[in-house]
C-alpha cells in the first residue's frame, strides 16, 4: 500500500483519454494468461454517450434498465474472448450507505457484467476507511503485471483519461491491495438481492450534483 501512496504523475506517463482509450485497447489482449483487477471507490461519474446512462439521467429508470439489458451480447462476447485467452477480469466496487443514484445505476450494470462472467464483489465503504486516512483510494486498473493505470476523472465525474505506470513494484501493490479487498467483499449478487434489488427508482431530483 504504501507504493500506492506514491502515485503521483511524475511515476507515470499522464494520458488524455483518447490516449488512454487507445492505450488500453492496445494493451488489454496482450496479457494472455493473466489477471486484470479493477478497483472502484468514487460514488458518482458521469458517463454520457452511453445510451443506459443518458435515460438514467433524464429520470427514465424504466429505459435506463431496457437499455442497459440490450448491451447484454455485447458484454458476454467480451467476457467470451477475455476466457479465451486465459485473461480473468476481476472488480472491486466499493460502496457507502445510502446508496448513490448514480450507484444504484451502476450496480445493476455490474450484475449484468457478473453474470456474464466477471467476478465482481463488493465492499462496504467502512472497510476501507484505515487506507483512506490521507485522502479516498484511487480508481485503479490492472493489466497483467505490466500495467497500471490510475484512471483520473473531471470534477464533474467524466472520464479524463489516466496515468499509465508500468514499475513492476507499482503494478504488484495494486494487484496485492485490490486482491486483498476483493477476499474481503461480498459476492455482487448476493449484494445485489441484498441491497439493490428493492430499492426504488431513483428519484429524478436527486440525480443533480
Amino acid at each position: 500500500m504504501s507504493e500506492l501512496m506514491r502515485l503521483d504523475d511524475s511515476l507515470g506517463t499522464r494520458l488524455s483519454l483518447e490516449e488512454y482509450r487507445s492505450d488500453f485497447r492496445g494493451r488489454q489482449w496482450a496479457i494472455d494468461g493473466e489477471d486484470s483487477w479493477k478497483l472502484e471507490r468514487a460514488q458518482h461519474f458521469v458517463e454520457p454517450g452511453v445510451p443506459s446512462w443518458d435515460a438514467f439521467s433524464r429520470g427514465d429508470w424504466k429505459a435506463a434498465l431496457r437499455l442497459m439489458q440490450q448491451e447484454r451480447e455485447w458484454i458476454e462476447e467480451f467476457s467470451a474472448q477475455a476466457e479465451e485467452k486465459g485473461i480473468s477480469l476481476y472488480r472491486v466496487r466499493v460502496v457507502e450507505e445510502p446508496i448513490s443514484p448514480y450507484l444504484q445505476w451502476e450496480l445493476h450494470l455490474l450484475r449484468l457484467r457478473a453474470q456474464c462472467g466477471e467476478a465482481i464483489r463488493v465492499l462496504d465503504a467502512a472497510a476501507v476507511a484505515p487506507l483512506e486516512r490521507s485522502g479516498p483510494l484511487p480508481e485503479l486498473v490492472t493489466l497483467g503485471t505490466s500495467t497500471l493505470y490510475r484512471v483520473r476523472y473531471d470534477e464533474k465525474g467524466a472520464l479524463d483519461g489516466a496515468v499509465r505506470f508500468t514499475a513492476p513494484e507499482l503494478v504488484a501493490a495494486a494487484t496485492e491491495l485490490t486482491r486483498e479487498l476483493f477476499d474481503r467483499g461480498e459476492d455482487m449478487e448476493s449484494f445485489f438481492q441484498r441491497r439493490v434489488a428493492d430499492l426504488p427508482p431513483p428519484h429524478r431530483n436527486a440525480l443533480a450534483r
